[in-house]
């Protein structure tokens, strides 16, 4: 890691880069997500649509937060339906699933950010650019957050743990 605080035009290139694939898995998966909450249905309905919303617009306030990045670093924002599809690994999804597997959707697309996100870790360590690795921590604390919570709404609770040290062995 660098001391003198100072990103290279070339290294600042590669960051806005690798932040714009962060920023279309991001609004693709804000997307998947604010559709499924208009769209789902069923017994949880509005435990899950309210969960929904929360996430959506979590993901919504940093959308903008990476876009601001990326012009930070000196490059335009990707902002076309067209430049986020060749950014994304986020599949679309046309249809109505039901809410079990909109939520199986949306536990893989937030891994599919989070996987993103630590793609472009090393190009971030390797040029000290503390402003972007912070930003990114934040969002990874979220998006795992959001799986969690996704995870634990699928889970009919019936499991449990006789010993919660034995499953962390």
């Amino acid at each position: 890691m660098r001391n003198d605080n100072t990103l290279s035009p070339e290294e600042r290139k590669k960051l806005a880069h690798g932040l714009a694939r962060v920023l279309a898995d991001s609004f693709k998966l804000y997307q998947k997500t604010h559709g499924f909450h208009w769209n789902i249905e069923g017994q949880n309905f509005r435990e899950l649509h309210l969960l929904l919303e929360e996430q959506y617009r979590d993901i919504w306030e940093a959308v903008d937060v990476i876009a601001e990045r990326i012009r930070a670093l000196g490059h335009y924002v990707p902002a076309t339906p067209a430049d986020f599809a060749e950014l994304s690994a986020i599949a679309d999804e046309r249809g109505v699933p039901s809410a079990q597997d909109m939520l199986s959707q949306l536990i893989g697309d937030n891994e599919t950010v989070v996987r993103t996100m630590r793609d472009i870790r090393p190009l971030i360590e390797d040029a000290g650019d503390t402003a972007t690795g912070s930003m990114l921590d934040d969002r990874l604390e979220a998006h795992e957050k959001a799986i969690w919570m996704l995870r634990s709404t699928l889970r009919d609770g019936g499991a449990g743990a006789s010993s919660v040290l034995e499953t962390l062995k």
